[in-house]
């Protein structure tokens, strides 16, 4: 493949572009973010980033401004399946804290479902962000990839100048986590087990839910997570 070029989106053909990797990504049905409204945003202070093979917009990231102007919220990360392997996941997330770094955002904060691995391996594992609030059912009720289950997600601090996340942004994923593993296990494959057995899937949601809200209202947060046992560490 050629080079991956790391760069904000420019003009209503890439916004466009960004309408369909979203389509391709979450399925039929779940409503990708408008062109117009990425135009917008990114006029008012928001990121609106791709990863770029030539001309071909092989990932997307949409970050936006918050009441706190050292905070960013980044409401979509999203690679198209054929670049999946690439690393552009992790790059666009670390092209992310580099723009906002240069603005003096410290903080990006964002959501994502706690019952996915591969996204508990990117968000908390490599990139370094941890957690201390559960949203349950923050969506309410989805279509696409996340049709018939409650959309339970955590909500992620990343705090950009932390050591842990330096570490991480230089490569060094081995620096060590201290905590306890929480003893209940993600699944491997969450789309197949919601394929396989939708009733196992959301009684999985409820346990998870129910353990990681017990150990927040004790002051515990997410500081971990263990891609072997793929279970989440807290201290």
């Amino acid at each position: 493949m050629r080079e991956v070029v790391f760069r904000d989106l420019s003009g209503m053909a890439e916004y466009r572009a960004a309408e369909a990797l979203q389509r391709s990504v979450w399925g039929a049905g779940d409503q990708p973010d408008p062109a117009d409204l990425m135009m917008v945003v990114q006029g008012l202070g928001g990121l609106v980033g791709g990863a770029f093979v030539g001309d071909v917009l092989m990932g997307y990231i949409f970050g936006l401004p918050s009441r706190d102007p050292a905070v960013q919220h980044s409401h979509r990360l999203a690679v198209l399946p054929e670049a999946r392997g690439l690393g552009l996941g992790v790059r666009l997330k670390f092209y992310q804290r580099d723009w906002c770094l240069a603005r003096g955002i410290s903080t990006v904060q964002w959501t994502y479902d706690p019952l996915r691995p591969i996204n508990a391996a990117l968000n908390i594992h490599r990139l370094g962000a941890q957690s201390s609030r559960y949203l349950v059912d923050y969506y309410g009720e989805m279509e696409g990839i996340n049709r018939g289950i409650a959309s339970d997600r955590l909500l992620v601090d990343w705090v950009l100048d932390s050591p842990l996340v330096a570490a991480r942004a230089l490569g060094d994923v081995d620096l060590s986590v201290e905590g306890e593993l929480l003893p209940l296990a993600l699944p491997q494959d969450l789309d197949a087990l919601l394929a396989q057995d939708m009733a196992a899937a959301s009684a999985l949601r409820m346990q998870l839910r129910l353990a990681l809200q017990e150990r927040m209202a004790q002051g515990q947060r997410i500081v971990g997570f263990d891609k072997q046992s793929r279970c989440y560490r807290l201290a």
